[in-house]
């Protein structure tokens, strides 16, 4: 079996060789993910459901548009942050498929990822079975990023 620590080890050498403080090592993942997740995840979710849900024409259209203007960066930050987040317990010389914080990191990549699609197929030409499904595919992702921000915290402290 493929030891992804072991894959990763020198990009991680390269890293710790640079110096970086171990409380940036350890807490930087944290920080700046826990600003994606709560910033950015909960303006996707709030723009998401309020352009479904206001009664208001030009609201609803206004929401939609900050809804598929913020949703990517998100998607992007979230996979960058899950490959920082990785490269972080390498760097730390920690298990990384042991964690329930991977698991849940990488489920809401393969969610957000699934939900990409869906809205890259505009929604399967406004299908009214795939906006919902695109609605409550992401109010999970959302809610399993809450779980995996609480997880990563409990990780954080217990390094």
């Amino acid at each position: 079996m493929v030891n992804l620590s072991e894959i990763l080890e020198p990009i991680a050498a390269w890293f710790r060789s640079l110096g970086i403080p171990e409380p940036i090592v350890h807490w930087g993942h944290p920080l700046m993910m826990g600003i994606v997740v709560f910033v950015m995840g909960s303006a996707v979710g709030f723009t998401g459901w309020r352009g479904r849900l206001v009664e208001d024409k030009d609201t609803a259209i206004k929401s939609r548009s900050a809804h598929r203007q913020i949703a990517p960066w998100m998607f992007l930050f979230m996979a960058l942050g899950f490959t920082g987040g990785v490269l972080s317990l390498v760097m730390q010389r920690q298990p990384i498929m042991e964690s329930p914080h991977f698991w849940t990191g990488s489920s809401v990549l393969i969610l957000l990822g699934i939900n990409s699609a869906i809205a890259l197929s505009k929604l399967g030409g406004e299908q009214p079975g795939l906006r919902n499904l695109h609605a409550y595919l992401g109010s999970t992702a959302l809610f399993v990023m809450f779980l995996h921000a609480i997880l990563g915290l409990k990780l954080g402290l217990s390094l």
